[in-house]
């Protein structure tokens, strides 16, 4: 049997003792702390299950109903939740490196303290998602739906949020350095003191947010209508740039970027460069400790050869 039979073997006789466990007493939900958990149980049921401390390296939980479940200080390596569904899951202080949450649903989840370098969100429902003083370096949140969502005082440095639906998200002191928002919808949502350095925010949508205190440093504003925003000042695009498609509020004005070479740059943008990179290198540095730790499995012994029949006298 190779070895990516045997862990796929051993998780299977894991969740069948945890199975059994369940039907003899159903108020005993608890998986011991620090479990850790590889192979793969596509589609698993594992529904408020309490998997505190859980590690899941190089893990394929596709569309697994991880409802209610308790995962606080989780880890995820090279793990794959594709499609999984972990609303109202509970993932305060985990840690995700390199993990593939793909059109994963975390409606109403608590997520608050987590660690992440170049996780996949890709699609993802985020709705109404407690991210706040979260770290997303690097993260792809393409498409995903952060209505509602808190990342207050987060870290998105180098994160993507092209096409993002962030209506009414609360984004107040949040680090957005670095980041591709274009396209996205972030009507109403709160940027108080964020810091936008060198962000890319061509295309989106801005209608009522608020943006008091917000640091736009060599932030791109190009096809960006920002004529209803509130809390902007002239202070605040000079250190922007625009072009002939945007639009500002009545009595502003914005630099062009091609046209202007004065804009300044600070040293928190080639900052916000260096950890969105750095980001992308622990993405992958999880699928290798995955590797590793499946390689690491001893193998098992072989059984002895059967004895040779004896040869008959001649």
């Amino acid at each position: 049997m190779s070895r990516l039979g045997i862990t796929f073997a051993a998780l299977t006789l894991a969740l069948s003792a945890l199975a059994q466990q369940a039907q003899a007493a159903t108020e005993d939900k608890d998986v011991a702390r620090m479990i850790s958990l590889g192979g793969a149980c596509v589609s698993c049921e594992l529904s408020g299950r309490k998997l505190t401390g859980a590690r899941f390296t190089g893990a394929n939980y596709a569309k697994a109903n991880l409802i209610g479940a308790d995962l606080r200080g989780a880890s995820f390596f090279g793990a794959n939740f594709t499609g999984a569904d972990l609303s109202r899951a509970d993932l305060r202080g985990a840690e995700m490196r390199g993990a593939g949450f793909s059109h994963a649903i975390f409606t109403d989840a608590k997520l608050s303290g987590l660690e992440s370098s170049g996780a996949n969100f890709t699609g993802a429902d985020l709705a109404r998602v407690d991210l706040s003083s979260s770290e997303l370096h690097g993260a792809s949140l393409v498409g995903a739906n952060l209505e509602k969502a808190n990342l207050s005082s987060s870290e998105l440095t180098g994160a993507n949020l092209q096409g993002a639906n962030a209506r009414f998200a609360n984004f107040q002191s949040a680090e957005l350095n670095g980041s591709n928002m274009s396209g996205g919808n972030f009507e109403r949502a709160n940027f108080r003191d964020a810091e936008f350095t060198g962000a890319i925010l061509r295309g989106a949508i801005f209608g009522g947010a608020d943006f008091h205190g917000a640091d736009l440093s060599g932030a791109s504003l190009a096809g960006v209508d920002l004529s209803n925003v509130r809390g902007l000042d002239q202070d605040q695009l000079d250190e922007a740039c625009g072009d002939a498609a945007t639009r500002t509020p009545r009595g502003l004005s914005v630099r062009n970027c091609s046209g202007d070479r004065r804009i300044r740059i600070s040293g928190d943008f080639w900052r916000a460069q260096a950890e969105a990179a750095r980001a992308q290198v622990e993405a992958h540095r999880g699928e290798i400790e995955a590797a590793a730790a499946l390689a690491a499995q001893p193998r098992p012994p072989r059984p002895p050869s059967p004895p040779k029949p004896a040869r008959p006298p001649q």
